[in-house]
């Protein structure tokens, strides 16, 4: 085949769109009009960091995205039986069905010592329901402690201290 051609050299790959080889999942709250503040979107830098993110539904209208249906790979029982290493929770939407579904995550993933890493206005809703106080664009909760992260370079050694 490389023989038709006219160059004689084979296609050439290049390493920097390599993708780093996931080392834990987390489980991602879906929230309808998800925002992750000024951090802006850290999903591509989670996944940098080796996350995988599992979508988890808080209802019907948290499945569509900018038009485009999101499938629950992640549910509930997945943070009590240990298969999701951690709880990403955005901003988004305040509807009170929705957020009683968000506060029963955070309170699941705090019992089991879950670690819940939350952007925007999710992270007041968590510290409000770990207890503690927390006052920035991004926060990591676990067991009862928190780390703030007022840029997105704060969150490599937030993340890379999660196993």
């Amino acid at each position: 085949m490389y023989a038709q051609r006219k160059s004689s050299a084979a296609p050439r790959r290049n390493g920097y769109n390599r993708p780093v080889p996931t080392r834990l999942r987390m489980g991602l709250v879906m929230r309808r009009g998800m925002d992750f503040g000024e951090l802006g979107d850290v999903e591509g830098a989670l996944r940098a960091e080796g996350v995988g993110l599992a979508p988890i539904s808080t209802g019907d209208a948290s499945l569509s995205a900018g038009g485009v249906t999101v499938l629950a790979t992640a549910t509930a029982e997945d943070i009590a039986d240990g298969r999701v290493k951690g709880l990403v929770v955005p901003g988004g939407a305040a509807d009170e069905a929705g957020l009683a579904a968000v506060r029963s995550l955070i309170d699941l993933a705090r019992a089991n010592s879950v670690p819940v890493i939350a952007f925007a206005d999710g992270v007041a809703l968590a510290a409000e329901r770990f207890g503690v106080p927390a006052d920035s664009p991004g926060a990591v909760f676990r067991d009862g402690d928190v780390v703030e992260m007022g840029d997105r370079a704060a969150l490599t050694p937030a993340v890379g201290g999660i196993s």
